[in-house]
């Protein structure tokens, strides 16, 4: 196979490129360290896999796979994430992927099990996704069965600790529908005070760069 890596780290790169090559004898074709350059290398290149790490800088994972998600061919996609939360998980969950690795749990022999999986056609996710994502499944008040799609993007910028009107001037809306959709937010959730959802919202993933877990 043809590999494109994508981290903005180089050391993740130089161990993704060395199971890659030296011990799983595919050739990697291209490597970046944003989220533009990996669309420019998978567009020119066209790779079989993309090894995509969901926090670049510029363009991150998720917009990379929105824009190639669009594309007549599409290559297949093992996502790797410092972040394994309910939020990113159930966002991974949406996207055509063939896999996902969370940094603080996987291993090297992890790595090699993904991509020989989707070597041979099968899927690969770790088991941090599946036992996060059967929390949230078994969860009746989990974000997903209450808060609707706009709830849930409105309360992704609440993690951010973007003010009302900031969130307003973000999405387009006048500052009291965001103060209403943030109420409204408050209410399902059975939280009392921003505090409360703020730290709602970090526990759960609704951050760029939240903790890791539910």
């Amino acid at each position: 196979m043809k590999l494109v890596l994508a981290d903005d780290h180089r050391i993740t790169r130089e161990l993704l490129r060395r199971v890659s090559t030296s011990e799983l004898g595919h050739e990697v074709v291209a490597e970046a360290a944003d989220g533009f350059q990996a669309l420019e290398s998978i567009g020119d290149l066209r790779p079989d896999l993309v090894l995509l790490d969901l926090q670049l800088p510029r363009l991150d994972g998720f917009g990379v796979i929105e824009e190639v998600r669009r594309w007549p061919r599409r290559p297949r996609i093992i996502v790797l994430s410092a972040l394994c939360n309910a939020y990113t998980v159930y966002r991974v969950e949406r996207l055509p992927v063939e896999g996902f690795l969370d940094k603080h749990t996987a291993t090297v022999e992890a790595l090699r099990e993904a991509v020989e999986a989707v070597d041979k056609g099968r899927r690969y996710f770790s088991e941090e996704f599946h036992r996060v994502r059967a929390a949230r499944r078994a969860d009746p008040w989990a974000f997903d069965k209450v808060l609707s799609d706009r709830e849930q993007t409105v309360l992704a910028l609440i993690g951010d600790w973007l003010t009302d009107r900031e969130i307003a001037a973000r999405l387009g809306l006048e500052p009291c529908t965001a103060e209403k959709h943030r109420f409204n937010i408050q209410r399902k959730l059975d939280l009392r005070t921003k505090t409360e959802l703020v730290r709602y919202a970090s526990r759960q993933g609704f951050r760029q760069f939240g903790a890791c877990g539910t």
